[in-house]
């Protein structure tokens, strides 16, 4: 191997492997000890102490690059750039003896607007998930004057709270001006996943194009539908209908030549995953190369267990997108002719579906509200409501207005429909209501992107300022109004006051710079 092949980026190794196939690294996984293979053809990895992001780890370089764009704050936590190039020195001495694998991809099926991602990767299996995930380059696509981002996870190097101004050994360290990620003392090979979304959720907007935490799909007659939502809200279960074609499960841009799928894999939650309700993602996890996080196996047989949470709640499957038999071939779609904001609220105070105004979809979308069931820690009786601003506020690094701004300029410029949909309780909050049928959310979803409620009467909801349907094909009227699902209809009227208040109080962190449309499309709390 050449010297030059040695050399990545910045770093110097004793061997990179370029660019290996997915059969090569799911062998040399195996060979390593890093992963065992189920029964079907899957590998199983577990990835230790962290099962998930290690989100208060992530921090951004403050620079000249940063400074004066990031939105600095709990989330995007500012960084020294001198202790970064510290960290940074320690990890190339770090890697001088070591052997890694190296991946040339892109984020982003459109090729005006993807940004070519080279991953620097310890372990064999972290290689093959990023190389699922992404889209592996094709020879010649990198030439000299490609400049990717760079992005090197390492899982055995650790930072130090006292050297480096870490929290600890974990770190998700980014510099936008170097255009450079590393990764510590994790295995939770998400991190990968994630960390190529914030960059593209950092760049885009100066093209005037809008990353989203969503999923997409497009019907028989060319109408794309978007996605939003966080976890939990069914953001993947809703997208994925048998009568459409679907385009992607997490995250995409939306720009001047329509929606396009960042991703060439998907990375679903399969923690009791079931061959009845899920058989497609379920069929995946007997196929082979696809990466399973922290599904217990019997070691014997090899048979998984999905039910068996001792690994982690936050099991998952990382496959081809191909694996999906309605998939999009090319991971694009025309410019949406809808927009689902998906909300699980365990207060039961919002309505099934209800349309938007393009003020009020940036008022919604800045909010990135649904709800956490209580009950699990000692003394919490209520519902806790959660706002996660543009529905993935962990990846956002920018002000969540450029975002919205750009959200509100889309759906002017395309006559694009915004509804909201409550996927959580109905009939009373958590512990008296009932969660919402997914049978009716199925019929409002078709209904809506049907265009069968554009010709149906709606009604101004007098607290929260959107129109509600007063009738919808195969669903109750009484569903579709909450407080008549109520028996205590001065306790809804007290929930939906409180509610009302609490999206009052966490929208003034945008008060300075939301638009005064988007300031009055709030509700009215008097």
């Amino acid at each position: 191997m050449s010297e030059q092949q040695n050399q990545v980026g910045p770093f110097r190794v004793r061997k990179a492997n370029w660019n290996l196939s997915n059969p090569v690294l799911f062998e040399e996984s195996v060979r390593r000890g890093e992963a065992q293979i189920s029964q079907g053809g899957a590998l199983v990895v577990a990835t230790g102490k962290h099962t998930g992001r290690a989100a208060n780890d992530k921090f951004i370089v403050k620079n000249a690059a940063s400074e004066n764009r990031v939105w600095w704050g709990k989330v995007n936590k500012p960084f020294p750039q001198d202790r970064f190039d510290g960290v940074l020195a320690r990890m190339q001495k770090y890697l001088e003896d070591k052997e890694v694998f190296v991946l040339d991809a892109f984020v982003g099926t459109h090729h005006a607007h993807r940004l070519p991602v080279r991953v620097i990767t310890q372990y064999a299996w972290h290689n093959l998930f990023i190389r699922t995930m992404l889209l592996p380059a094709k020879p010649g696509e990198y030439t000299d004057k490609t400049e990717p981002y760079l992005v090197v996870d390492l899982p055995e190097f650790q930072t130090s709270k006292e050297a480096d101004g870490t929290n600890g050994a974990t770190s998700i360290l980014v510099d936008f001006q170097k255009k450079l990620t590393l990764i510590s003392s994790t295995a939770y090979a998400g991190e990968m996943k994630k960390s190529a979304f914030s960059i593209m959720n950092f760049v885009l907007p100066q093209q005037g194009t809008l990353p989203m935490h969503a999923s997409a799909n497009v019907g028989p007659a060319g109408d794309t539908a978007v996605f939003f939502g966080l976890s939990g809200t069914g953001k993947t279960t809703l997208s994925a209908d048998s009568r459409r074609t679907l385009i992607g499960d997490d995250e995409h841009g939306w720009g001047s030549g329509g929606v396009f799928n960042f991703e060439g894999g998907c990375y679903a939650k399969v923690i009791r995953l079931s061959p009845q309700a899920e058989p497609e993602i379920y069929a995946t996890t007997k196929m082979f190369g696809t990466v399973l996080e922290n599904v217990v196996m019997n070691p014997v047989t090899r048979e998984l267990d999905f039910d068996d949470a001792s690994l982690a709640e936050n099991s998952r499957a990382c496959y081809p997108i191909g694996y999906i038999p309605n998939a999009s071939k090319t991971g694009m779609g025309g410019q949406p002719r809808n927009v689902v904001m998906l909300t699980y609220d365990a207060f039961g105070v919002l309505p099934p579906i209800s349309r938007l105004s393009p003020a009020q979809a940036a008022y919604y979308f800045l909010s990135g509200y649904t709800a956490k069931v209580a009950g699990t820690e000692i003394g919490v009786k209520e519902p806790q409501a959660t706002f996660s601003t543009c529905f993935g506020a962990p990846f956002m690094p920018l002000h969540p207005t450029v975002y919205s701004k750009l959200l509100t300029r889309n759906i002017a410029d395309n006559d694009t429909r915004v509804w909201l949909m409550n996927t959580g309780y109905t009939g009373g909050p958590y512990g008296v209501g009932k969660r919402m049928s997914i049978q009716h959310t199925r019929a409002l979803l078709n209904a809506a992107l049907d265009g069968k409620l554009d010709k149906v009467a709606y009604r101004k909801d007098p607290l929260f300022g959107f129109e509600v349907p007063a009738d919808a094909p195969g669903v109750p009227a009484q569903v579709l109004n909450p407080r008549d699902t109520w028996a205590d209809k001065a306790a809804y009227d007290e929930k939906a006051k409180a509610l009302a208040r609490l999206f009052v109080e966490n929208f003034k962190q945008f008060a300075d710079q939301a638009s005064p449309e988007t300031l009055a499309a709030g509700p009215k709390v008097g």
